[in-house]
């Protein structure tokens, strides 16, 4: 009996800790350290690093520096570098620390959005826009993330329908990609194929990306399953950082290094050097003086190098 995935060659990896993941810290981490964060996940071969987000200092404070910081890391050729921008004023300071990707927000939940924003689904749109209009005009690259994908913590369940709208509102904006983000990670492998097959009837497969929360330890098995659905683009955060500021339990992004491991022992490519991005890992959280949440962030070393054999 012989067994087989459909799986791809190769997929990208969507760094998101230096952003998603310190956002929600309570302690300050010094520009210094997320600079010397960010300059050695450039050294792991990501392509995509989401570096912080230019949202007001009142709502996130932890990222209250983020011109300071954009300025200071050391951009590498061939990497990509999103800061998220919530409005207009955000987009203005991302442009003035010389970004040149952006990513923009919303939810497929109106109660979610109104905790967060102050809007609805509709009217955050209409704030978007303009960020958008800007962001064609100055030759900017715009991502796009859906919040909420698989449930909220204020609706409870999320019609697919939804999700799929605002999938296809960013993708007329110009959005070159879209992550679908299960915020609270309440999502399993089924939930999260039904919603992909909701979404890919408005918006190319292509264009799609996945960001799961590994809340409810589902995390690695809804990125299989949409891998086998046919995404090829991947969120995760270095040491399991972050989580969400405005959804109660909705700790515990999917650790990249954990992701990695699964996609080179699945013999898929990603271009990353998995111990260097360990050690970034280990980097960070040990200035927040405490352990990485990703399984091989605590390993040993001597039990880390499994050799694959098929």
């Amino acid at each position: 009996m012989s067994f087989s995935l459909t799986l791809p060659d190769r997929v990208k990896v969507v760094e998101v800790g230096a952003r998603d993941g310190l956002q929600n810290e309570p302690d300050p981490v010094p520009a210094p350290t997320k600079v010397e964060f960010i300059d050695r996940l450039s050294g792991t071969g990501l392509a995509c690093i989401e570096a912080t987000s230019f949202v007001s200092p009142t709502w996130i404070p932890q990222l209250a520096d983020a011109g300071e910081v954009f300025r200071a890391i050391t951009r590498k050729p061939g990497v990509s570098y999103p800061v998220l921008v919530p409005n207009e004023r955000g987009m203005e300071r991302a442009l003035e620390a010389g970004a040149d990707t952006i990513a923009i927000f919303n939810a497929a939940s109106d109660s979610f959005n109104r905790k967060n924003i102050n809007a609805s689904i509709d009217d955050a749109f209409k704030r978007l826009a303009r960020v958008a209009e800007i962001a064609q005009a100055e030759n900017v690259a715009i991502r796009g993330y859906v919040s909420c994908v698989l449930g909220c913590p204020y609706e409870g369940e999320i019609d697919y329908g939804v999700v799929a709208r605002v999938a296809a509102t960013m993708d007329a904006m110009g959005c070159y990609e879209i992550s679908l983000g299960d915020t609270i990670g309440v999502g399993t492998p089924l939930r999260a194929c039904r919603m992909l097959e909701a979404v890919v009837r408005d918006v190319s497969l292509d264009k799609l990306a996945v960001h799961f929360h590994d809340t409810r330890g589902q995390a690695l098995a809804n990125v299989l399953a949409s891998l086998e659905f046919g995404v090829r683009t991947v969120d995760a955060s270095v040491a399991g950082l972050g989580g969400c500021p405005y959804a109660e339990g909705a700790s515990g992004n999917l650790a990249t290094e954990d992701l990695v491991y699964m996609l080179h022992g699945m013999e898929i490519d990603t271009g990353i050097d998995l111990e260097a991005l360990i050690a970034a890992g280990r980097y960070i959280t040990g200035q927040m003086g405490r352990a990485p949440a990703s399984r091989l962030g605590r390993l040993p070393e001597g039990r880390r190098r499994h050799r694959y054999t098929t």
